[in-house]
């Protein structure tokens, strides 16, 4: 098998992205918002970020609405983004890609890490991780490594649903990057975070692994997306790594509070953009509704 500090290779099938050394394609960024809710101030000022940052460097920018999850993506949810998206005066290149239509890309991925070792079978949920944890480690409770499964179980799956798959961490390894707003970023694996999932046993690909595989086969060159991802960027660093690819650039955009200094979310009822707007706001003065933390 191999190891998480080997170098990628180029039989993995997958291919990298564009910048990986230096930018060898023209600048392709992305917009992905999840219709499980209408969008927010925070989510304007991200997407308004990867559009100013796109036109500046004469490049693409490419519409991707991530729908994997059935239960809390609904469709009224995406087409009031892509509204919210165009009176913003966001514009981007061609019809908008689902990720609930882009199945087949993740299964290969999925059996290409499963084949590799990268992946094991897993019947723990995230409440037995929780409770595992006498204290957490960095920005989440670490799964127990004594919980993984023997490598030789994952080849009785012939498909990844009925149970989740978690991808095996490397004890100790600082994965490092530049990041376009940050500055130097590292994280250490085992520490900051530890094995995590990639497939759901509900039979969905999870965020980690979908994101990956869709900024390798959409070309991004650079992902423009909120802090609190930060970490989330370090696990697909190992994903990338584990396809045999390169990554693309990353630029953490700060978060917004609102007056009373908490975070900007859906889950949190901060003002969706069509109240916003239909209480006479304009795209600037929304975007000045909230305050970077």
């Amino acid at each position: 098998m191999c190891s998480p500090s080997d170098p990628p290779s180029p039989s993995s099938g997958f291919r990298a992205c564009g910048s990986g050394e230096g930018g060898r394609t023209p600048y392709r960024g992305r917009l992905a918002p999840t219709p499980t809710g209408f969008l927010h101030a925070g989510h304007a000022a991200t997407f308004r970020t990867a559009f100013q940052r796109a036109e500046a460097a004469a490049g693409t920018l490419v519409l991707r609405i991530e729908d994997l999850d059935p239960v809390r993506c609904r469709q009224d949810y995406a087409a009031a983004a892509i509204e919210d998206l165009e009176w913003l005066g966001i514009r981007w290149s061609g019809a908008p890609v689902y990720q609930s239509s882009r199945r087949q890309l993740y299964l290969a991925a999925w059996q290409t890490l499963r084949d590799a070792g990268w992946i094991y079978p897993c019947h723990r949920s995230r409440k037995d991780v929780a409770l595992a944890s006498l204290a957490p480690h960095g920005d989440e409770p670490l799964f127990p490594v004594e919980w993984r499964t023997d490598p030789g179980a994952s080849s009785a799956f012939e498909s990844p649903a009925g149970v989740n798959w978690r991808f095996r961490v490397p004890a100790g390894e600082t994965l490092r990057f530049i990041d376009g707003h940050l500055g130097p970023v590292e994280k250490v694996s085992q520490k900051d975070f530890g094995d995590f999932i990639v497939w759901n046993r509900d039979n969905v690909p999870a965020y980690e692994l979908a994101v990956v595989v869709d900024d390798l086969a959409m070309d991004i060159t650079e992902v423009v997306r909120g802090a609190d991802l930060v970490t989330s960027t370090a696990r697909q660093l190992l994903i990338f790594r584990a396809l045999g690819t390169l990554p693309p650039r990353y630029f953490h955009c700060p978060l917004l509070v609102d007056a009373d200094g908490r975070r900007l979310s859906k889950r949190g009822g901060s003002p969706a953009l069509r109240d916003l707007r239909a209480a006479g706001l304009t795209p600037d003065e929304v975007l000045a509704s909230g305050r970077a933390l």
